[in-house]
């Protein structure tokens, strides 16, 4: 899930002015937050993608009886 500015701003507990701010301001402290914000999106796209490959997996899992 893709999250706005002021989705950042509420789990930063900032305002969005505020993320405004330090993207002009204070550069490396916005780079270091959005990074973590992308390292977020790509855990949790990677945890889908496990989750799909373990349905299928058993969808296709052939029982021996």
């Amino acid at each position: 899930m893709k999250l706005t500015q002021q989705d950042k701003a509420r789990l930063l507990n900032i305002t969005p002015m505020t993320l405004r701010n330090w993207r002009k301001e204070k550069p490396f402290l916005y780079e270091i937050v959005m990074k973590g914000f992308a390292f977020d999106e790509i855990v949790e796209a990677q945890k889908e993608s496990y989750e799909k490959a373990l349905k299928l997996q058993e969808k296709f899992k052939i029982t021996n009886k």
